[in-house]
């Protein structure tokens, strides 16, 4: 048997849809309850057991009760014993509880051979708080803020690395980064981001993304090149929304406007009609304007998402509406390079909508001037 420890973390990712920015402390939570957000963890959980399905027989898991995992795996069928029983609703400290004790910190003997869990980059401080190095750890990007090299690049994909594993294949075990930010600074538009520390991770270089490259961009002529491109093909017709980062900003910037760095705003004839919108004030315009609404996009730095990461705003029932014409993709060449040929990544809540994004995108990266690069993982 194949002995897994799983844990989820429930409230993983709530902020992101309501423009929250991240999901760290019960008056968090609270708020984005009230603004109407969905808890989405358990869901992106379930794409990610869905590729261990064939070897139930072979697989047994320690867990959490309730939706911290003992649900779902009784839903898909999988064995499993319950090590710990959470509070609800859960928290922080029936995360780390639980991962102390499927990792043997609780009675000094180890019972698993993995951990996976889903969360974002709270969870995995957590994680790394209570298991100081015992396991291997594998995470399920299901928050809104996934810097930690900690994570699989989709939920699917950190399937397809425990189904290798129990399949006896080779994987790696790297060092990975550890990553937090100040959420607070984060909901100004200040990124203040923290090495917390390393954790092993079964790797697979398709599968397990990279720590998330911060900073200003250098390139601060390719930039302009790129914002100059944008503006002079904006049609007075069309609603734009123009996603997070420093490179969508400086289009921004370039345009005159106030911009809000780590959220979506619609810009429309020159002008900002909304600021730092939520799922759905996206989908009122879309549906106020048919055809008529385009997204500007970057690439994240070192990881190369250009949906669900700092964006989930962009939700499945968002893309659904729009085309692949109907979404620019910015970046300098330098972001591109850094990828060193991992695809662009599509991490929506919905597998099947990922799937129709993928295939080859163009990519603006300077004035006039344009790449064409592969979107999706190989399979």
């Amino acid at each position: 048997m194949f002995n897994l420890g799983f844990i989820i973390n429930p409230f993983a990712g709530i902020g992101g849809k309501v423009g929250l920015k991240g999901s760290d402390g019960q008056d968090i939570r609270a708020e984005a309850f009230a603004r109407g957000a969905k808890p989405q963890a358990v869901e992106r959980a379930r794409v990610a057991l869905k590729p261990l399905v064939p070897y139930r027989e072979h697989i047994h898991m320690l867990t959490a009760s309730g939706d911290m995992g003992e649900n779902l795996l009784r839903d898909m069928g999988f064995s499993f014993e319950v090590v710990h029983q959470s509070e609800a609703p859960s928290s922080s400290d029936d995360t780390i509880r639980a991962a102390q004790i499927m990792t043997g910190l609780a009675d000094n003997e180890k019972q698993i051979e993995v951990l996976m869990f889903a969360g974002g980059d709270g969870t995995a401080r957590n994680i790394f708080e209570a298991v100081d190095g015992m396991v291997p750890v594998l995470g399920i990007p299901a928050g809104v803020k996934i810097h930690s090299g900690v994570y699989a690049v989709t939920p699917h994909a950190a399937g397809l690395v425990i189904e290798k594993m129990i399949n006896q294949e080779l994987v790696s075990l790297l060092e990975t980064s550890v990553m937090d930010i100040d959420e607070e600074a984060f909901r100004k538009g200040v990124v203040r981001a923290k090495q917390y520390g390393e954790m092993q991770v079964p790797a697979e270089h398709r599968y397990v993304q990279a720590t998330k490259s911060g900073g200003k961009e250098v390139e601060e002529l390719v930039l302009q090149d790129i914002a100059d491109y944008i503006i002079e093909n904006m049609e007075d017709d069309y609603y734009y929304l123009i996603g997070s980062g420093s490179t969508c900003a400086f289009v921004m910037e370039s345009l005159g406007l106030e911009n809000t760095l780590l959220g979506i705003d619609c810009v429309h004839q020159g002008a900002v009609i909304e600021s730092d919108m939520t799922e759905s004030d996206i989908l009122k315009l879309l549906k106020e304007h048919p055809k008529r609404v385009k997204v500007i996009i970057t690439v994240i730095g070192g990881q190369g998402h250009i949906i669900g990461r700092g964006n989930q705003q962009l939700s499945s029932e968002v893309l659904s509406f729009l085309t692949k014409d109907d979404i620019t993709i910015i970046a300098t060449k330098t972001k591109l390079k850094e990828l060193e040929g991992r695809p662009l990544i599509v991490d929506s809540d919905n597998p099947r909508v990922n799937q129709h994004f993928a295939g080859v995108i163009k990519v603006i990266t300077g004035y006039q001037d344009f790449v064409l690069y592969p979107v999706g993982i190989e399979q």
